[in-house]
């Protein structure tokens, strides 16, 4: 047991339970835009009771269209860049935190195979992005394992730069 801002906390507690306390404590909201994790994240956050009271949606635009279509991602970026990129990972999580006007954006883009589609990275590459009143954050992943797990994984570390960035913050 360790202790987070005067009360006790179970290690074992689960991420997903740990960003409802934290953003209900902070009166923060959260909008998550994901890709190849296709609705694990957003699956883990409401499988929380109290979720609602942060939670303000969360979107799955997984091809290259709908990203452009739902979160005015431009297609010259996605050209430039590719969709599984930091600088579209970034994108997506400013517009969808901008457009559902919350206090943090958080989205993720990778590759979870088996098949590696036209892009030239490798499997189990992913973008989990976060965008706070400070900027964006990015970080570049590269997971193993099959599809599942990388996309078991992307929802993983997606929750905990969230959990991590509020535990930090002033």
């Amino acid at each position: 047991m360790r202790v987070r801002n005067g009360g006790p906390v179970l290690l074992s507690e689960s991420l997903e339970v740990r960003l409802c306390g934290l953003m209900i404590e902070r009166a923060w909201t959260l909008s998550v835009a994901e890709t190849t994790a296709g609705g694990l994240i957003c699956s883990r956050i409401v499988s929380v009771p109290g979720s609602s009271a942060f939670f303000e949606r969360g979107l799955v635009p997984y091809s290259a269209g709908a990203k452009s279509q739902a979160l005015g991602i431009s297609q010259s970026l996605l050209k430039r860049c590719g969709a599984v990129s930091e600088e579209v990972a970034s994108a997506m999580a400013e517009a969808v935190g901008r457009t559902s006007n919350t206090t943090l954006g958080l989205a993720e883009t990778g590759i979870a195979g088996p098949v590696r589609g036209r892009s030239p990275k490798p499997l189990g590459t992913a973008y989990i992005a976060l965008w706070t009143p400070e900027g964006v954050r990015c970080k570049p992943f590269a997971f193993g394992g099959d599809r599942n797990a990388i996309r078991e994984r992307i929802a993983e570390q997606a929750l905990r730069m969230v959990v991590d960035y509020i535990e930090d913050a002033p």
